[in-house]
């Protein structure tokens, strides 16, 4: 098979119109980058996890787009011999906030983030003492957050102790952390979009709805930002610590200007950013995986 034949491995699941217009966006600047890349979804490509074997018993590609989630997918794949971009390392880093910042330790600003201890959805939290520890630590307000989550869903703010425990119950026995509430960045941050060694595009992201949350997704405003030197550097050290070849990298303003790391997306939506900045994102994206194949 031809080298710059691949796949664009997509959910099966996902079928709202935002999705398709992704891909498809992907695949007209793939054809530009010279790829020939194929539209596969995770369930089309189930594989014989023993043999590495797909249940199609198709030849697989020497590399793929892998804009999904399905990180045991992406292992299996990596394990038959395909290279992801992203590789499965980076988006099982991403997708779990938790991962994210233990990655990122004492490499990185980042605001102070507490592990919630892990229970179980049929046993739930039989005691929440352990939030008095975290308000101690952390002060009201602060963040409670779901560990796999986006568009700025499963994200709470706990002004009180009973607001803490009424989020505590909506994560419902899954991973979640407690984060610093940083209010200099009350409903803005900095979404850098990160490919290969630089910043493709960045936006600065408000909203002037009264949520705390700056995502477009809650009703945030999306305008094109130009980082300083300091913060472009800050979000391409962020993305290669993870690994990734592309991602949305979001950084918080902290009291005196300086920016802290809030989250990474591994497969990060581009329409807004693209709308805000005039910055195809899908073009370089592709342009940097033809490099690197």
């Amino acid at each position: 098979m031809q080298q710059n034949k691949g796949y664009i491995i997509i959910n099966g699941f996902l079928r709202e119109e935002k999705f398709f217009s992704l891909y498809s966006a992907l695949k007209q600047s793939a054809d530009k980058a010279g790829l020939q890349l194929e539209l596969k979804t995770n369930i089309e490509l189930m594989c014989d996890i023993a043999s590495g074997k797909t249940v199609a018993n198709e030849t697989l590609p020497p590399f793929a787009i892998f804009w999904d989630k399905d990180v045991r997918l992406a292992k299996t794949l990596e394990a038959a011999g395909m290279k992801l971009f992203n590789s499965a390392s980076a988006i099982e880093l991403c997708d779990d906030k938790s991962l994210t910042h233990i990655a990122l330790m004492n490499r990185v600003p980042q605001p102070k983030t507490v592990l919630i201890p892990l229970t179980f959805p049929r046993v739930g939290y039989t005691d929440c003492t352990f939030l008095e520890k975290i308000a101690a630590y952390l002060g009201f307000p602060f963040v409670i957050k779901q560990c796999f989550g986006s568009f700025g869903a499963g994200v709470y703010l706990a002004g009180n102790m009973e607001e803490a425990k009424a989020a505590l119950m909506k994560t419902a026995g899954g991973a979640a952390i407690a984060q610093q509430y940083i209010a200099s960045s009350f409903a803005r941050d900095i979404r850098a979009y990160v490919v290969g060694d630089k910043v493709a595009a960045a936006m600065l992201r408000h909203n002037e709805s009264g949520d705390f949350r700056a995502n477009v997704a809650q009703g945030g405003k999306a305008d094109a930002y130009t980082l300083n030197e300091a913060q472009a550097a800050l979000a391409v050290k962020t993305a290669q610590l993870l690994g990734c070849t592309f991602a949305g990298v979001d950084l918080l303003f902290g009291e005196n200007g300086e920016m802290t790391v809030c989250e990474v997306n591994s497969n990060a939506h581009f329409a807004g950013i693209s709308a805000a900045t005039g910055v195809n994102i899908a073009d370089k994206i592709m342009e940097a995986v033809a490099q690197r194949i």
